[in-house]
């Protein structure tokens, strides 16, 4: 039995088709395309400045804001004393200048009465210390206390604000993250969630394996929390822990989704904001949400870019992925920060390129985001993000570059709102509809026991993911639950842990004529995480057309290569060895060691479709790159050839193309084409929109 924990998110992937339209007329109308808002802080600030920085935010043409997030201790100075009076004031000036208004809930930030009264409620470390008092989310959501009184300030917020048609929706917490403590409640809860999950301690060893090294449980209550520095601690143990942990923060947004819902009037909608943490099993989790958001810096020292400047704009997979990641998972998605500018976070904070701040508004638009909102408007002057860029600078009136550039991008945004018609989506575009297969579960598995410390779970999916947008393909993350049928071609790259379910419904897939992409590790374990009781991956056979007689990892030092189509590419983190049947094609090749000659990817016929399977993790991803390429010719699929860096989506009819190198490059556009924004050739940090009559 695989957890029943994110059930309730293969649900709601199974229903947010039906709900797109429904959310994007009751709170986003479609004609607006997006809006964008920025946060504001009005504890931060004199009141005698609030006035004239909302009517500056007006201006520069905002259309909301957003207030309270970290506000605690503001809004309850003391114990059961709230005073709402100060928000009140700043919630009728954002009304005064038609800027709608995004509540948030404070959970991030408990104020400090709060903390030293009930210290229990600070997460304990695994070394037995505890986090304090003055950062943020320093509390448990494991501790019971903290969860039952946070709900309390919630309904008083809800109670005040939910009925009032100034506020828009409702942010709950501030990037959430994996809840991870060691303290008794935690510990009291996992025990309880672990009941829920298996029901009886038969099941749970079943599943855990605890017959290895005298690892049997007779009750609930003798299970600890997993010691993850101890070596050798049973592997599904700490899978379910993280599990667990998981849950605690997806749990938590929902107990406060549902105080709010009490209040709030239809029309709010209720929302929490993701660092797109690709091993996160939470986000999307929380079902009493309506939509879910996500928050990307691209600037901090972090990424290389293209190029010797291409630091200065960004890696340019980071905003796509998100995009392509999150809107699958909900009804409809936005981005609830996005960089302003500098940021003094970072490992090294660089000035981003004239132009990337606009550059990032565009690539996010194009993804099919229904807002955007910035931190923050103001650019702090003390506390610990001194340095940190907002839309205006310290003096609270000048604009920063980047704040031009929001400036620039809201009125290019009318433009597109003041165009009488939409334009056509080329068919070809939409017959190279690409879905990538994947889970986060799966990766907390692979990365628990990796086998060799050079394999990078999401590097590996990102030579899948890269040369999908170079080919021009629009790109869809899906989970095992969801639709099949609709893309053309599925992409499971080290999809390790498998059902016979899923491996049934993708057969049926193939045979109804999809086309199939499986790498490495995928298969090799049943949704358990257990190996087959059978020959290595024996239930993948059928799709793959033939065998895998083993696996081998190399050191880093002696790589070897694989041969296709007489080009050379070289690997070391996984090769999977295979045995192709007679009818199977041989793509490509091992060289170089005892297995020289042996077959590294296949390509089957079954039914009306194919399965392509590629055995080994390439170093640059060019092996990942060339098959797809030979599949999508070999499946007379039209595809296109940008460069690294340039990628082009469309959405509500308006062709976007955005470009993250560092060289200008001239965009291919069809006949009729009307250009909206940007010309050609398509320079660096440069964007292109256009629509096809």
């Amino acid at each position: 039995m695989k957890s029943k924990l994110f059930y309730s998110l293969f649900i709601l992937s199974l229903v947010c088709s039906l709900q797109v339209q429904s959310q994007e007329n009751k709170f986003f109308p479609s004609s607006d395309l997006t809006t964008v808002g920025a946060y504001y802080y009005p504890e931060h600030w004199d009141e005698s400045q609030w006035e004239r920085d909302i009517k500056k935010m007006a201006e520069m043409g905002f259309e909301f804001t957003h207030f309270a997030e970290f506000a605690w201790a503001q809004l309850e100075p003391h114990e059961g004393v709230y005073d709402f009076s100060w928000l009140d004031r700043a919630v009728a000036l954002a009304a005064k200048y038609k800027l709608k208004v995004v509540m948030c809930t404070s959970t991030a930030t408990p104020p400090v009465w709060l903390v030293r009264k009930h210290p229990d409620i600070l997460k304990e470390h695994e070394n037995g210390t505890k986090m304090d008092h003055g950062a943020r989310q320093h509390a448990s959501f494991s501790n019971n206390y903290y969860r039952s009184y946070a709900l309390k300030m919630i309904e008083k917020l809800a109670e005040h604000y939910g009925n009032d048609n100034r506020i828009c929706g409702w942010q709950l917490d501030n990037e959430p993250a994996t809840n991870v403590d060691f303290g008794q409640d935690a510990q009291n809860r996992f025990r309880n969630w672990l009941k829920e999950q298996y029901e009886n301690i038969e099941t749970l060893n079943k599943a855990w394996g605890t017959n290895f090294w005298s690892g049997t449980y007779s009750t609930f209550d003798e299970i600890n929390i997993p010691n993850h520095s101890q070596w050798g601690m049973n592997l599904y143990q700490r899978l379910d822990h993280s599990r667990f942990c998981d849950y605690e923060t997806s749990s938590f947004l929902d107990e406060q989704a549902r105080v709010i819902r009490k209040y709030a009037t239809p029309s709010q909608w209720i929302t929490s904001n993701y660092i797109p943490y690709y091993d996160a099993r939470y986000i999307g989790a929380s079902t009493e949400l309506d939509f879910i958001t996500y928050t990307r810096y691209m600037i901090y020292g972090e990424h290389q870019g293209i190029g010797k400047k291409g630091y200065r704009v960004g890696e340019y997979s980071r905003i796509a992925m998100a995009n392509d990641y999150f809107r699958p998972l909900t009804p409809i998605y936005g981005v609830m920060e996005l960089q302003p500018g500098q940021v003094n976070w970072g490992t090294i904070n660089s000035q981003p390129l004239p132009g990337a701040v606009r550059l990032w508004l565009w690539h996010v638009f194009a993804g099919g985001s229904k807002f955007t909102c910035t931190y923050r408007f103001r650019a702090p002057i003390y506390g610990y993000e001194q340095y940190h860029y907002g839309i205006v600078g310290p003096d609270g009136v000048t604009p920063t570059p980047g704040g031009l550039e929001y400036q620039q991008f809201i009125k290019e945004i009318q433009v597109l709102r003041d165009s009488p018609s939409a334009g056509k989506i080329p068919q070809d575009y939409q017959n190279r509809k690409t879905a990538i297969l994947y889970d986060p579960d799966n990766t907390v598995a692979i990365n628990n026991n990796k086998q060799t410390l050079a394999w990078n779970t999401e590097a590996h999916i990102l030579k899948y993911y890269k040369t999908l947008k170079a080919l021009g393909a629009p790109v869809d993350f899906i989970r095992d639950t969801m639709n099949f049928q609709q893309y053309p071609v599925i992409v499971a790259p080290a999809f390790q842990q498998m059902s016979r379910q899923t491996i049934g419904k993708l057969t049926t897939y193939v045979k109804n004529g999809g086309n199939l992409v499986m790498s490495c590790r995928t298969g090799h374990q049943n949704e358990l995480g257990h190996l087959w009781e059978a020959k290595h991956a024996e239930p993948l056979y059928e799709l793959i057309g033939g065998e895998i007689e083993f696996y081998d990892l190399l050191r880093t030092y002696a790589p070897d290569t694989i041969l296709m189509d007489d080009k050379k590419y070289a690997w070391t983190t996984w090769g999977d060895i295979l045995n192709p049947d007679e009818a199977t094609e041989t793509w490509a090749s091992y060289s170089g060691d005892f297995y020289s000659g042996k077959t590294a990817v296949t390509f089957n016929h079954l039914g009306k479709g194919s399965v392509t399977y590629v055995g080994a993790d390439s170093h640059n991803g060019k092996l990942e790159s060339e098959v797809l390429k030979k599949l999508f010719a070999r499946l007379n699929i039209k595809t296109e050839n940008y460069p690294e860096g340039v990628m082009t989506d469309y959405r509500d009819g308006f062709g976007i193309a955005v470009n993250y190198s560092d060289k200008p490059y001239q965009v291919e556009l069809p006949a009729g084409t009307e250009i909206m924004i940007g010309e050609q050739p398509l320079g660096t940090a440069d964007v292109l929109v256009w629509k096809l009559k």
